[in-house]
């Protein structure tokens, strides 16, 4: 099994959360610009903003992040599988 991206559901979680992307920002200490490009899949986070995200929704990091195999799911497992 062959991985090239990292996952998210970060958008998803965000939305449950009942947060804009300026609200998930301001918790993280990062710009909206930089929420947009993670939930695109554009920009991996670093470890600590990853935790920062995970606190801010209430979510775990292994549910918002996953890698993704080689052959299809590039956004599809979703949060909890």
């Amino acid at each position: 099994m062959k991985y090239s991206a990292v996952a998210n559901a970060v958008r998803e979680a965000r939305l449950a959360a009942g947060l804009t992307q300026v609200e998930l920002a301001d918790r993280c200490g990062v710009t909206r610009q930089t929420i947009g490009l993670i939930e695109a899949g554009r920009y991996n986070p670093t470890v600590k903003l990853a935790l920062l995200i995970s606190r801010a929704v209430g979510r775990s990091i292994a549910d918002l992040f996953w890698l993704a195999e080689e052959a299809g799911e590039a956004g599809g497992r979703g949060p909890g599988t």
